[in-house]
């Protein structure tokens, strides 16, 4: 199942037209005559999606560190959660115990 194709997918709109034609000129009775443009449109779509999640993410560790120091000066706290439990004894520990690293 694909995506709703009436929004923009610029890099696949060749395979759009292309699957839009093959519906229309294909018997409804013959429903596998369009497989082959449909993965085709597939794999564009996977590609696209690929694309863009690396281009949202590709400065998400400056974000997450910027949302972590924001958090902590509205709670008031001087360290991150990540780093309180580094200094936790009890829950280093229970780390240790379980063979966790």
């Amino acid at each position: 199942m694909h995506p709703p194709l009436d929004r923009p997918h610029p890099d696949c709109q060749a395979q759009i037209s292309d699957l839009h034609e093959c519906h229309a000129t294909t018997s409804k009775l013959k429903f596998w005559g369009c497989n082959r443009v449909k993965f085709l449109l597939d794999e564009c779509l996977k590609a696209e999606k690929k694309r863009l999640l690396a281009e949202m993410n590709k400065d998400y560790e400056a974000k997450r560190a910027a949302e972590d120091d924001v958090f902590r000066k509205a709670m008031g706290k001087e360290m991150s959660f990540e780093e309180y439990l580094q200094q936790d004894k009890d829950y280093q520990a229970a780390r240790k115990k379980s063979g966790e690293r």
